[in-house]
């Protein structure tokens, strides 16, 4: 039966929303993406329309349902992850008072300074330490998080906190959308830091930090349980789409957990590397933990008996979308399978060309706002094909720095890596990353779906279909990729460079981009 049965499934990210169904076995009938723009402005505004992602979703869902001649009763459940660290603030009825902010705005930045800021290394830590001993980390001085957005609407938008009922993580105002219930979890609200989470059952925030930072909970919707049913779809958007009114709605989850179920990483130590827009490793543990200096720390995972290490380099295939798009201004128009086959005829190394990817500076494994990239050892000779090898190549060796401190954290060494996201659709770039990563690589079946697919599969879990343990089984299995014993040395010798690189580099550029 679950074959039958589908899951409408969304996944929204930075770059704009897919909406796809898929059913309770995983298998992905169809999708649509939809691009939408990031609106930059003064003072650090980075913003989106959550208005536009609802159309766009709403209105892509009419559209699959008709081509794939879809009955409103085979739609069992629908299911919603996506980016998070963003603030939608929404009214009684879940309707938006204002734009998103997006992880990327940090116009909260004197505010978060003022509540936790201090002279250890940006903290005070009578502030601080209450955060990292119960939640397991704490709000950015940068501002470029919900408290630090939360902080600035209450200052600088009275009017849109006037309007406001609940300051909602995207994938909870999407959930809103759907069911007219305000929700969330330990997990879709792990970015704001504001649960306890050395006691996963309890579904509260946690007053103490609340008044560390002067946010009112009666403005942050009730906690549940991670993979719970909210409720059935309201009646007007079961006519609007087409769907049963009996459907039932997930709570909404966070993409790093949808990335999880979707690599089939369910199991303690179960590795998988996203390779999106940005890129982290990841892996279920059994503990809470936290990692300062690295930026890395374990959160509420897909349970209350287990956590997910979170991690976040900030640049991952956005990297090889910035050469495109750099290529292309001199005339080189090439698609990203053309791209990687053009890397391919360039050897390893790259004719020693070495790319640093820090294209929107770093958080892990060493936060940094001011770190750039660039390219190193550029001659007369360096080809086109070098340089886009050298992207392929500097992307994986910061992975490799960054599997470094994961490793340590998790106190083992972790392989297999299961590659997912649009970068792993390459099957040279796989190749890379298990030469640079020195690691077994599987690249996960449609790995640009696999959020879709994790999403679609806690539905399951949630139904009863199929159980956690179950995800790795199902679907065709992932290609496996070997580290090449002959370029052993060369890519050892990369991963050393990479830090050395950063220290090299991290004092004047930041006297460059502060001037």
């Amino acid at each position: 039966m679950s074959a039958e049965e589908l899951c409408l499934s969304i996944d929204l990210g930075t770059g704009g929303p897919k909406i796809g169904l898929v059913s309770l076995d995983g298998d992905v009938l169809d999708y649509e993406w939809h691009p939408v723009t990031t609106t930059y402005g003064a003072g650090g505004a980075a913003t989106q329309d959550p208005v536009e992602w609802w159309d766009i979703i709403t209105g892509a869902t009419t559209r699959l349902m008709a081509k794939l001649d879809v009955t409103k009763d085979r739609v069992k459940a629908v299911a919603v992850t996506g980016q998070y660290a963003s603030t939608v603030p929404v009214d009684a009825n879940g309707l938006p008072t204002g734009p998103c902010l997006m992880w990327l705005d940090t116009r909260g930045r004197p505010f978060s300074r003022k509540a936790v800021g201090g002279p250890v290394q940006g903290y005070s830590p009578r502030k601080i330490l209450p955060f990292v001993r119960k939640s397991g980390g704490g709000p950015a001085t940068s501002g470029a998080d919900p408290i630090g957005q939360v902080l600035y609407l209450m200052h600088a938008e009275p009017d849109i906190v006037h309007a406001t009922k609940w300051f909602m993580e995207p994938v909870d105002y999407l959930t809103m959308r759907f069911t007219g219930v305000a929700s969330a979890t330990h997990a879709s609200r792990m970015a704001m830091w504001l649960t306890d989470n050395r006691q996963l059952d309890r579904y509260e925030y946690d007053s103490q930090l609340l008044t560390i930072v002067g946010i009112d909970k009666a403005h942050l919707p009730p906690l549940q349980p991670f993979g719970s049913v909210v409720a059935t779809v309201s009646a007007d958007i079961a006519s609007q789409l087409g769907l049963s009114a009996e459907t039932i709605v997930i709570a909404g989850m966070p993409d790093l957990h949808a990335a999880t179920i979707g690599s089939g990483g369910t199991a303690l130590y179960d590795t998988h590397v996203a390779l999106s827009t940005t890129s982290w490793i990841s892996c279920p543990v059994p503990k809470k933990k936290t990692d300062i200096a690295h930026s890395i720390a374990s959160v509420p995972g897909l349970g209350n008996d287990s956590y997910l290490i979170i991690d976040n380099q900030e640049t991952g295939a956005k990297a090889l979308e910035w050469l495109r798009g750099v290529l292309a201004g001199t005339g080189q128009v090439l698609s990203y399978p053309e791209m990687t086959a053009l890397a391919a005829t360039s050897p390893p190394g790259a004719h020693g060309v070495l790319f640093t990817p820090w294209l929107a500076g770093e958080r892990s494994p060493i936060g940094n706002p001011h770190i750039r990239a660039g390219f190193t050892n550029l001659t007369l000779h360096t080809t086109s094909a070098d340089l886009v090898r050298s992207v392929l190549e500097g992307v994986a060796s910061n992975s490799a720095w960054l599997l470094r401190y994961v490793e340590k954290f998790a106190g083992r060494t972790l392989s297999p890596l299961r590659l997912l996201g649009g970068g792993a659709q390459s099957p040279e770039w796989c190749q890379i990353y298990a030469d640079t990563l020195g690691r077994d690589v599987e690249q996960v079946h449609e790995p640009m779906v696999a959020q879709l697919r994790g999403a679609a599969l806690m539905a399951a879990v949630t139904l009863r279909r199929h159980q956690l343990g179950d995800v790795a089984s199902l679907g065709p299995p992932s290609r496996a990729f070997a580290p090449n014993g002959d370029v052993a040395d060369l890519y050892e010798t990369r991963r050393a460079q990479f830090p050395t690189m950063y220290e090299r580099d991290k004092k004047w550029l930041q006297r460059a981009t502060k001037s």
